[in-house]
């Protein structure tokens, strides 16, 4: 069942990537943004609302901590996406999505069976071919020209995000899930003013935003109930693999080419999930 729950994640997460960047391609990026977070807010909300749960102070806390992450992680990646290094920018921050929750999760004891591992060393470099772009004309130099510092950033906030959700306990309910969201909102913003942007809603198309967040609250939930069932570093590695979704769907609906490289990172991520499951 924790594959299963984390690859519906996964999956989600993908639909909501390739919602929010239709509707980010039509408006503005920043807005999209800032509306995706609060989508996902309000639906976490309701969901806790209807479930029941006896959640801490611990529990409330790293639900905070989990929204600082997602919220800084939205904001960096969407920056990234602006300055149009979305191939530098996409895979450095699904492989730091992975790493840091799976550094946590060893380091607290987990220790995954071999074909798990073997799964999770497919994952990261098929999740890295898959995001990548082919490199149009010159690509520009410097740490944070090529965007390889905005990937980096979005990686930590996403991987802080996986990491704390998978501390929570699984008596806390989804409150802690609705306190991570609510945080992501002010983060979001408040990276978003600090780096130059304008989350600012101003016209009505931007409204399309809420969409994926409402694919991400079930995304979310769905990561939750993957890491009560079994270990925090398969749960993030399966949920890591959104990307090859966002692909798919970039592939089957808007008709974009496949080059060589990305048709091998979905090689790779069709194994590691095949190798995790069987672990």
């Amino acid at each position: 069942m924790t594959v299963v729950f984390a690859l519906a994640s996964a999956i989600l997460y993908g639909v909501s990537d390739f919602v929010g960047g239709v509707a980010s391609r039509r408006t503005s990026v920043w807005p999209v943004g800032l509306l995706s977070c609060s989508g996902s807010a309000l639906g976490c909300v309701i969901v806790a609302s209807l479930t029941r749960g006896s959640p801490s102070g611990s529990d409330l806390l790293y639900g905070a901590v989990a929204g600082i992450g997602a919220g800084a992680g939205t904001a960096f990646l969407y920056r990234g996406l602006a300055a149009g290094r979305m191939g530098v920018v996409a895979p450095v921050s699904g492989v730091g999505a992975v790493i840091v929750p799976l550094v946590v999760a060893v380091s607290s004891g987990e220790r995954p069976a071999l074909i798990g591992w073997v799964g999770i060393v497919l994952a990261l470099p098929g999740i890295w071919l898959v995001s990548r772009e082919p490199v149009v004309g010159r690509p520009s130099t410097g740490f944070v020209g090529s965007g390889l510092l905005d990937g980096v950033l979005a990686g930590l906030g996403f991987g802080a995000l996986f990491a704390s959700l998978g501390k929570v306990s699984p008596d806390a309910g989804y409150w802690p899930l609705a306190v991570a969201e609510a945080v992501s909102v002010v983060a979001m913003a408040g990276v978003a003013v600090a780096v130059g942007g304008d989350p600012t809603p101003r016209r009505g198309a931007e409204l399309w935003g809420l969409l994926p967040g409402a694919l991400a609250t079930c995304a979310v939930v769905f990561f939750v109930l993957a890491t009560r069932h079994g270990l925090l570093s398969i749960s993030a590695v399966i949920s890591s693999l959104y990307p090859a979704f966002t692909v798919l769907l970039a592939i089957g609906v808007l008709r974009e080419h496949v080059h060589r490289l990305q048709a091998v990172g979905l090689a790779l991520c069709a194994a590691a999930v095949v190798l995790v499951s069987l672990a």
